[in-house]
């Protein structure tokens, strides 16, 4: 009867932790959503499509709570964002963009942020790595000019 009952308690706890997992994920998972509307503009050399991509990043990192993700990560990714979404010039965005990414890129090795592929992409002209939803090279820095500059580092599976 013991057993049974270590093994019901070891159940609702392993349980609960995969609901506070999902949960988690989930929340990430949206954060790293926004960031990927962010880049598809910067590549689009859009700086309005821009700016309001990164304030839908900040409202979706203002409701992540503080124990699931730190609160100190949490708000560099929101004054990267700010910086983005105040700034109406694609090149200051794209300069702050790289410190977003970096960051981003510790939070998707950290946590799942998607069900999919993530891949690590880098840019050598512009020394600066990026997050993608595919491996396809569309690249952030430098738009239209160079879109197919880069290449994949790393996937996060």
């Amino acid at each position: 009867m013991k057993k049974y009952i270590i093994t019901a308690i070891f159940s609702l706890f392993s349980i609960i932790s995969i609901s506070a997992q999902s949960k988690k994920d989930a929340q990430v998972t949206k954060l790293y959503q926004n960031y990927i509307a962010i880049k598809s503009a910067l590549a689009s050399d859009d700086s309005d499509q821009t700016s309001k991509a990164a304030t839908e990043f900040i409202k979706t990192a203002s409701t992540i709570d503080y124990k699931q993700v730190s609160e100190g990560n949490l708000n560099i990714l929101r004054k990267d964002a700010t910086a983005i979404s105040e700034a109406r010039n694609i090149s200051t965005q794209r300069e702050t963009f790289m410190n977003l990414s970096d960051n981003m890129i510790a939070l998707a090795k950290e946590f799942k942020v998607s069900d999919n592929p993530v891949y690590v992409q880098y840019c050598p002209m512009a020394d600066g790595s990026w997050l993608s939803d595919e491996s396809k090279i569309v690249n952030p820095y430098y738009g239209k000019s160079m879109l197919s500059c880069g290449n994949v580092k790393t996937t996060i599976k």
